[in-house]
């Protein structure tokens, strides 16, 4: 009799894992996972293409951004509608608690991997809103640990792949859109040289030399500094020359652009990157001598 009541049981708990409500709820979580980590590697993209101006020539900036934004908000909807999914399904224990709080009541590691990512996406999200009221350099270190929710979040999407046995779809289809992200990404922190070796910067610096110094004369204490001049025209506030000689280039809070026009001598090569790495080819370094 025990027996009979044992196999039922079993029998029960596998019809509950494949009723029709609980093979809905995993699709549903299953394809807005796959929708959630398409857009942020999109996002994440696109972020950079806008923060660098190499897609200046497509359409406006606040266009970049807002598309940039959208991309952001959909990311974090489908990822936010991929784990309250699972609040739904009857075969597996997922309250709200579990869903937001990294570890609790025995969670695993990737979903905490998953958790924090979004978490970390969501306040990176909040805080474009709220970036009038913060100092900008602050608000740029912030905004940066996007990056770190993004590499949380494709852990959490391998792991939970390789767990549920669909590993080999994850490695076709992500591994096709992570690679020109991490591509991307590591080409927005390298050094100017490899950027202008690559082709992405002009070799060309918009440097004008004014005069030379005299050989015979006495050794000029204003030699070797230089003149720095930004065309407002021409210049969008992209951050690159801040992120290039933040010595020299400081974006404000209200998005204004200050700069010292004669830096010290030491952070001349600091300001001929930049002038370098600026897209829209704003700003002109002129070498100061002697006349």
């Amino acid at each position: 009799m025990l027996s009979q009541l044992a196999d039922i049981s079993e029998l029960g708990g596998i019809l509950a894992q494949n009723s029709p409500h609980d093979v809905g709820v995993r699709q549903v979580a299953a394809l807005s996972a796959r929708l959630a980590y398409a857009m942020m590697c999109f996002t994440l993209v696109w972020g950079v293409l806008t923060a660098t101006g190499w897609v200046r020539r497509t359409t406006s900036r606040q266009a970049l951004r807002s598309g940039h934004m959208m991309l952001a908000v959909m990311t974090i909807a489908f990822g936010a509608l991929h784990g309250f999914a699972f609040i739904f399904a009857t075969d597996i224990d997922f309250g709200v608690v579990k869903i937001m709080v990294p570890f609790a009541e025995g969670g695993f590691a990737r979903h905490a991997a998953g958790i924090i990512g979004l978490q970390l996406m969501t306040a990176v999200a909040i805080s474009v809103a709220v970036r009038r009221w913060l100092v900008y350099r602050t608000w740029l270190r912030f905004h940066q640990l996007g990056y770190l929710a993004v590499g949380l979040t494709v852990v959490h999407a391998w792991l939970g792949a390789a767990a549920n046995g669909n590993l080999a779809l994850l490695q076709t289809a992500g591994i096709t859109l992570v690679v020109p992200v991490i591509t991307l990404t590591a080409l927005r922190f390298l050094p100017p040289r490899l950027l202008t070796k690559v082709g992405l910067v002009s070799a060309e610096p918009a440097v004008q030399p004014v005069a030379q110094q005299d050989p015979a004369a006495p050794p000029n204490p204003r030699a070797g500094k230089v003149g720095v001049s930004v065309d407002n025209e021409r210049c969008q506030r992209y951050g690159i020359c801040e992120t290039a000689a933040p010595e020299v280039f400081q974006l404000v809070e209200d998005g204004r652009l200050r700069y010292d026009t004669s830096p010290h001598a030491q952070f001349a090569t600091q300001a001929k990157a930049a002038a370098r790495c600026c897209p829209m080819r704003a700003i002109t370094v002129q070498e100061r001598g002697v006349k």
